[in-house]
């Protein structure tokens, strides 16, 4: 029998998360590819960075139909949504360069949207069912795949564009095809467990009601900490070009953050699992907006190294997060991520609106600084944080 089904005994099968962890890899490396070419869009359609930052917003509308993604995936095998998401995810974003109008790109970041969203709301579930006990480690290695993919995706598109210009993006679509025909071959090995019977039989208005405190808990650290998020990713390349970098240094910035980053989460969810859930959010509170304040505040040769302990702990929290969602839930455990990945996108996009906002009125250096003081505001609801999870012998 598959090792998805022996996971009974709570053990930790590497090669079926690596399968899951390389999907993840496979689909986000086209999702990395909007904010390394911000500056070049700003100046081709002549938006402002309002503008340019309502784009990911738009990106992740679909995340409002998360629970009910969830929902479906709880009854019904994943399989196939989890295959055909790259290529819908790769024709939104190969075509950004195509389009000449900001209709237009809005268009394309939507359908994009909507293939993030059927693959990331079920993929963590599937994780925790090949990870055993060990549910932090197998966050871990999934989040390594979505943040080496932010790695590579904006080498990607700008290797793209040196050789065949914005307009050229699209000829990365083939490679979105030929990632779901990995897929195809290698998800076609795992048995996925389906929840029909239990989730028909649980009652799920209960179910979510006891998680009531924990979403209140992190919807407040996901809130405050949005816009250091935001101003570290989505603004980064423009902030760096804002300072005199080039395009290649001001993408490759970013390239450094989210390498960096893959580090942190490699090693939280980890670390949480042995540590503690609250502990590991407590240390990455107090990092994020202190490590924020000295990239801003640096100069020279001496911002590279700040930005990577910048990215290490930026990321970090994302392994952890998800392992506290599933310790929590075994009857109904997609809808339950659905609803967090909902919470994650009203939130994120107010703080990301909030953010673009303020950079057109007072500059990205007094917005990046503002950034870091909200951020300081994660921390008290991290010491509110109740760890409490579920039997070890509990199916999921």
């Amino acid at each position: 029998m598959n090792s998805i089904m022996k996971n009974k005994s709570k053990n930790f099968s590497l090669p079926d998360v690596l399968t899951v962890s390389l999907a993840h890899l496979l689909h986000d490396i086209y999702s990395s590819f909007l904010a390394p070419i911000l500056p070049l869009l700003i100046a081709k359609l002549g938006i402002s960075v309002f503008q340019a930052g309502l784009l990911d917003i738009v990106r992740q509308i679909p995340s409002l139909f998360n629970p009910l993604i969830g929902l479906a995936a709880d009854k019904v095998s994943v399989r196939y949504v989890l295959i055909i998401a790259p290529v819908i995810t790769a024709m939104g974003m190969s075509f950004l360069g195509v389009a000449s109008h900001y209709t237009a790109v809005v268009i394309l970041v939507f359908v994009a949207g909507i293939g993030a969203a059927l693959f990331h709301v079920p993929a963590p579930v599937l994780v925790k069912q090949v990870s055993g006990n060990q549910i932090g480690k197998g966050m871990s290695f999934y989040m390594v795949g979505g943040e080496l993919a932010r790695t590579i995706g904006p080498l990607v598109i700008l290797g793209a564009i040196s050789l065949w210009k914005l307009e050229g993006t699209y000829r990365l679509l083939p490679l979105g095809l030929l990632a779901s025909v990995i897929l195809y071959f290698r998800l076609q090995k795992l048995q996925i467990v389906k929840k029909k019977e239990i989730a028909d039989k649980a009652s799920i208005k209960p179910a979510l009601k006891k998680l009531i405190p924990l979403f209140l808990t992190i919807a407040g650290f996901i809130f405050f900490r949005a816009g250091l998020k935001a101003a570290l990713t989505i603004y980064l390349p423009t902030y760096m070009s804002m300072k005199g970098a080039s395009l290649w240094i001001a993408g490759g910035a970013l390239s450094i953050l989210q390498l960096a980053g893959a580090g942190g989460t490699f090693l939280s969810g980890t670390i949480s699992d042995k540590l503690g859930r609250k502990n590991t959010l407590l240390i990455i509170a107090i990092a994020n907006p202190l490590l924020l304040w000295l990239f801003i505040n640096v100069k020279g040769i001496l911002v590279f190294p700040v930005l990577i302990l910048n990215g290490f702990f930026l990321i970090a929290s994302s392994p952890v997060i998800l392992a506290l969602i599933n310790d929590r839930d075994s009857e109904h455990p997609s809808l339950v991520n659905g609803i967090y990945m909902t919470i994650s996108f009203v939130l994120s996009s107010i703080m990301i609106m909030a953010v673009g906002t303020a950079v057109d009125r007072y500059g990205l250096d007094l917005t990046y600084k503002m950034a870091a003081i909200a951020a300081i505001g994660t921390i008290p609801f991290v010491v509110l944080l109740k760890e409490k999870k579920e039997k070890e012998n509990e199916d999921l």
